[in-house]
């Protein structure tokens, strides 16, 4: 009887491109998803020693929703290293300046802390409005 089991390559995977919209949605149960994608494991062939997840691209992320008195309430901290270099930054003011951030602040504490994180995050492509530069990768079914 032949052992037909066999182990995913970077040769044999073949990464897809997903498109997600952040409009309305809860903001860690959306990076969550975000995280299990790019990781690969909404796949059968999953491995987590190898990158074989999909390219991920989010927009709307200007309209994101977050529960309870987040909004106001959660900061953002900055340490430059000198004395005083404490930087401090509420959820809404982030949101106005730069809503990116806030998805992959959220979406890079969720992926494992390994070299394979940079490699990850390279494969997140965030916009705050509707439009993306991506839609060619894109495969509509």
């Amino acid at each position: 009887m032949k052992n037909d089991s066999s182990t995913i390559t970077k040769t044999t995977s073949e990464p897809n491109w997903v498109l997600i919209d952040a409009k309305e949605e809860t903001l860690g149960r959306l990076c969550s998803k975000i995280s299990n994608i790019l990781q690969g494991k909404n796949k059968v062939d999953y491995a987590k020693h190898i990158n074989n997840g999909d390219f991920v691209i989010v927009i709307n992320t200007d309209k994101i929703n977050v529960t309870g008195k987040k909004l106001t309430d959660k900061k953002y901290y900055h340490y430059s290293g000198y004395h005083g270099g404490m930087k401090e930054q509420s959820f809404e003011d982030l949101l106005e300046i730069d809503s990116t951030k806030i998805i992959k602040n959220a979406v890079s504490g969720m992926l494992p802390k390994n070299s394979l994180r940079k490699k990850l995050l390279a494969r997140l492509k965030i916009y705050s409005g509707p439009d993306h530069p991506h839609s060619a990768q894109i495969n509509t079914k």
